[in-house]
């Protein structure tokens, strides 16, 4: 039944929530056993039984159960968009459930995914807001997936932002939640969506098309400027102070913390970046990463990177469980200042990079560290990188234009030959 969820709750919550008054009765209640079991008279309520309910009550105060929230969604390519919805949520109770939807949900509401449901689960779980995940969620709120949130996993309430998700049919996928009173609503974050991603990725490669193969200095340079001009147009981001320090751990390392650096662009923040920062991590105390400025992405990468400007990338990195603090515009080089500065005990950098390292008079980064024998290469844990997510965007797009090509093609054969036949 959709509603056995409800049992005796009400009393419970009358216990917890009227501690004193319900301990008051308790102990009427002791004390009038005890004298009438003393004078003979007809009650028998032994004191020692009063006793250790009443502790078993204030015991169950003192435990009461944690509020548990859930909320889901595709989380394809992940930002921090989600990283702030999920912020929130957490925000609404104590522990915070994700449902991760299928893909075949996802191809059935939406579309193909760009990301697979084992990168989308590494980066929901990598986000430090999140308890527990549940793989494979439906898009909508069923009456029997409701009653396993509520039941099986102890689910308080259901949140969700305040865009309206509706299913194919046109109904609210919330709707059973919001009938059982147990839905509650956040704020969306403005000025980011994977559509809006989407659309920065196809609106570079249209602009690209035609420039030649000019690999020169100079040529990625200004290709890189004209794509900070493209993205600022295109990036509806008000940075603020509060932002960062809502996603920020807002702690130091200890006086004897192994501080543990690593640098990179983290465009376009995906599964592979969340697992070399946790085999990062694990080296040390306390994780300090360096975020590129876009000049330096641009003139490494060239167009149209990077994809997000140097702040949406902090957020992204800054909501990851595994980073304790970042540096954002962190210089190419690691200089013996920085080491000094930070109290860098070892600087790592992952096998799988992106960096152009034939760049004319390219300098080797690290040579600092590796001189003072404080550098580590990691295996990087996956081959995906900000590249091979843009392709699969392109991909994606082209097989959707060709579909809806072929599409549009078969419908004005079919009215073409209606109207021959018509006419006839």
């Amino acid at each position: 039944m959709a509603m056995e969820y409800e049992s005796n709750n009400w009393i419970w919550e009358w216990m917890y929530n009227t501690p004193h008054l319900f301990g008051g009765l308790m102990l009427t209640a002791a004390l009038l056993g005890f004298s009438t079991s003393y004078f003979g008279g007809i009650g028998n309520f032994p004191v020692s039984y009063a006793w250790s309910n009443l502790g078993f009550l204030l015991k169950k105060k003192r435990d009461k159960r944690r509020v548990r929230v859930y909320m889901d969604g595709c989380f394809d390519l992940m930002h921090y968009g989600h990283a702030n919805a999920l912020r929130q949520a957490k925000a609404l109770g104590d522990e915070l459930v994700v449902g991760v939807v299928s893909d075949e949900e996802i191809i059935t509401n939406k579309g193909p995914p760009i990301l697979s449901m084992e990168e989308r689960l590494a980066l929901v779980s990598g986000l430090k807001w999140v308890d527990q995940v549940i793989a494979n969620a439906p898009y909508a709120i069923t009456e029997e997936f409701m009653n396993s949130l509520f039941n099986e996993h102890k689910i308080d309430y259901v949140i969700h932002g305040d865009d309206p998700c509706l299913l194919p049919d046109g109904s609210d996928a919330y709707a059973l939640a919001k009938i059982a009173g147990r839905y509650k609503q956040i704020k969306r974050t403005e000025g980011v969506s994977s559509t809006d991603i989407v659309g920065r990725i196809l609106s570079s490669v249209n602009d690209n098309k035609g420039v030649g193969d000019n690999n020169s200095t100079l040529s990625r340079v200004d290709s890189g400027r004209r794509r900070q001009l493209q993205r600022g147009q295109l990036s509806q981001f008000l940075p603020t102070s509060r932002r960062i320090v809502q996603f920020s751990n807002g702690k130091g390392p200890g006086p004897n913390a192994r501080i543990v650096y690593i640098d990179g662009a983290f465009d376009l923040f995906h599964a592979g970046h969340v697992e070399i920062l946790k085999k990062a991590r694990q080296l040390g105390d306390f994780l300090l990463v360096g975020i590129y400025p876009d000049y330096i992405v641009s003139e490494q990468r060239g167009m149209p990177y990077p994809v997000m400007h140097l702040l949406e990338r902090t957020l992204s990195v800054l909501a990851c469980r595994y980073v304790d603090e970042v540096i954002i515009g962190a210089p190419w080089e690691v200089t013996k200042d920085m080491i000094t500065t930070f109290n860098i005990s070892l600087v790592v950098h992952g096998t799988v990079a992106e960096s152009n390292s034939s760049l004319p008079g390219e300098t080797d980064p690290y040579a600092i560290p590796k001189s003072m024998g404080i550098f580590r290469l990691l295996e990087s844990p996956k081959s995906i990188t900000t590249s091979s997510v843009a392709q699969r965007i392109v991909t994606n797009h082209e097989v959707y234009m060709k579909r809806n090509a072929k599409k549009l093609q078969s419908e004005k054969k079919y009215y073409e030959e209606k109207a021959y036949v018509a006419g006839d």
